[in-house]
């Protein structure tokens, strides 16, 4: 029986995790260039910019992904 409150802890703690090193790659500038190089791997040239690292925002991004994270494992693990 797969635990759905343990998957979905499960993936909300990575999408969480995830967004929290980008945010260490925003705040330390180091974003910009990794995404010039991963789209430039992929042929595709953006005109957008990283924006400048915001504590408050990179909060309020760990949090929406940890719960949406866990939201999709949950439902996922429910199906």
């Amino acid at each position: 029986m797969i635990n759905k409150h343990k998957v979905g802890l499960t993936v909300g703690g990575f999408a969480g995790l995830v967004h929290i090193v980008w945010s260490v790659l925003v705040a330390v500038k180091l974003a910009q260039p990794l995404m010039d190089f991963i789209l430039g791997l992929h042929f595709v040239g953006m005109l957008h910019a990283v924006g400048a690292f915001q504590l408050g925002m990179a909060v309020g991004l760990v949090v929406v992904a940890s719960v949406v994270g866990y939201i999709v494992g949950f439902v996922f693990s429910a199906i």
